[in-house]
């Protein structure tokens, strides 16, 4: 049967869809309506609904969602009802923060390496990895079935570091590094601006402002509203 292809903006949501669902797990809740979730996630019911009948349904009417069902469903298609294995490549303030951050484990993304051009942080120890050197690091993946490698360096280095990780056979980058990768097409990058997600979020602080302003001119004029 050919497959459909699914589009970014349904997988995009699929994160969420497991964050409420895994809340509603831990509250002992074992079914949920579509309307239910809909009023947690501020979303509405039909688009809960077509997103979920992208991958099957999962519900039956008049019944709703399985909470704990519905949620190992969506762990296995975004491919965490398996363990991930990762490196993180810059020892620096992000790096160190992302290794500290223990819910990744809980998703199955295990942090296994930690790698860095500055040989004076070399030897140290982040919540138990040590941080090798750079010329450990092909090595290193091959050795302990590596599958996706963390970019927390400037992106001045951070291309010719993705070659070098194309090279060892890396399947995926999370990439923090502001710049594009020229990676071959079976490697998965994800692109992670900081900055960007800050400006959109100024935009829309902007917005907000400008419509409150009109809101008082106009109020302020005495006409109606």
């Amino acid at each position: 049967m050919e497959e459909k292809e699914i589009s970014q903006a349904v997988i995009g949501r699929l994160p969420r869809y497991l964050r409420y669902l895994g809340e509603l797990k831990d509250e002992g809740i074992e079914r949920v309506s579509s309307q239910e979730l809909s009023d947690i996630m501020q979303a509405t019911a039909s688009q809960i609904r077509q997103d979920l009948n992208t991958f099957g349904g999962f519900g039956q009417q008049g019944y709703g969602y399985n909470v704990g069902y519905l949620y190992d469903e969506i762990r296995k298609i975004l491919g965490i009802d398996k363990e991930h294995r990762l490196i993180i490549v810059g020892a620096g303030h992000l790096g160190q923060a992302l290794v500290n951050y223990t819910n990744f484990e809980r998703r199955g993304f295990i942090f296994r390496g930690i790698f860095d051009c500055n040989p004076e942080i070399c030897g140290e120890q982040i919540r138990g990895i040590t941080v090798r050197p750079m010329e450990e690091m092909a090595g290193f993946i091959r050795e302990n079935d590596i599958d996706i490698a963390v970019l927390t360096i400037p992106k001045t280095s951070a291309v010719e570091v993705a070659k070098k990780l194309s090279d060892c056979g890396i399947k995926g980058i999370w990439n923090f590094a502001h710049v594009d990768l020229p990676v071959p097409a079976y490697i998965q990058v994800e692109n992670v601006h900081l900055s960007d997600s800050l400006m959109k979020l100024s935009y829309n602080l902007s917005s907000v402002r400008e419509e409150s302003e009109a809101d008082r001119k106009v109020d302020g004029n005495g006409q109606n509203r």
